[in-house]
């Protein structure tokens, strides 16, 4: 990537973040869910670790990574209606008009999605934290949780970014969405321990890239970490994710050539 390219990506994504300060209002809204299932599942269901299996001794201290990992899905699966906005508005096609470079106008949504979930992520730790979880594997475990819940961010950040442009609908992209989230989040071990799914329930979470985020979280966030797991789920996630960026890029070449 060139040196112009990696300037105007920094410049369209200082856009992209700066509309989100100016409307903060969209930040808490996007965090009163987290903060619920925080609070609610992590005392409604505290006393299921005695059940085994989850690697700690608190329900809480099991529950901030899926939380963690699940507000990162869910905002962004929801990135392509940005891009549907501006294609509505006619932004995208005005950008397409001046010298800014066309990659940094995709790689500019990747890198504010990025940001957007770090920060919503260090928040429900601290929320987790005042609320009495416990973070063994210390300031390197939490760091591990962030960057897998970025490039989860990212997969599904890039993915959405490539719909919005190719069906230019917002009742599909909320159909589809709606259809994704809750088997994504249900079918890995957000809120319960491998151990105690049914089979059939373990074995697709397994190959569940939401589950992958949430295994390297939890690994780095032990006591002894098994960096086995976090290099091959985190190695997962990052393929992935140059791939979903890749689809992204290309989806947005053939919405150029159509314009």
């Amino acid at each position: 990537m060139s040196t112009e390219t990696l300037a105007h990506t920094w410049y369209m994504t200082q856009r992209q973040l700066i509309a989100i300060v100016r409307q903060p209002v969209f930040l808490l809204i996007s965090l009163i869910q987290p903060v619920i299932w925080l609070f609610l599942f992590g005392n409604l269901f505290r006393r299921v670790v005695e059940l085994g299996g989850f690697g700690t001794t608190t329900y809480l201290d099991y529950l901030v990574p899926g939380i963690v990992v699940m507000s990162a899905l869910g905002s962004s699966m929801w990135a392509g209606m940005g891009t549907l906005e501006e294609i509505e508005r006619g932004t995208l096609n005005r950008f397409l008009t001046t010298p800014v470079s066309r990659s940094a106008l995709m790689h500019a949504n990747v890198v504010q999605n990025g940001i957007s979930t770090a920060c919503q992520s260090v928040i429900i730790v601290l929320l987790g934290l005042l609320g009495g979880a416990g973070y063994p594997g210390g300031a390197g475990g939490l760091i591990v949780l962030v960057a897998a819940s970025i490039l989860l961010g990212t997969v599904f950040g890039a993915l959405s970014n490539a719909l919005g442009m190719l069906v230019r609908e917002r009742e599909s992209i909320i159909g589809i969405n709606t259809f994704l989230l809750l088997p994504l989040t249900f079918l890995s071990s957000a809120f319960m321990a491998p151990a105690q799914m049914p089979s059939w329930m373990a074995t697709i979470a397994d190959f569940n890239p939401v589950n992958w985020a949430m295994v390297a979280g939890r690994s780095a966030l032990a006591s002894e970490p098994d960096w086995g797991d976090v290099l091959t789920r985190g190695g997962a996630l990052l393929a992935l994710a140059v791939v979903a960026v890749w689809l992204s890029t290309r989806t947005f070449r053939s919405y150029q050539k159509s314009v």
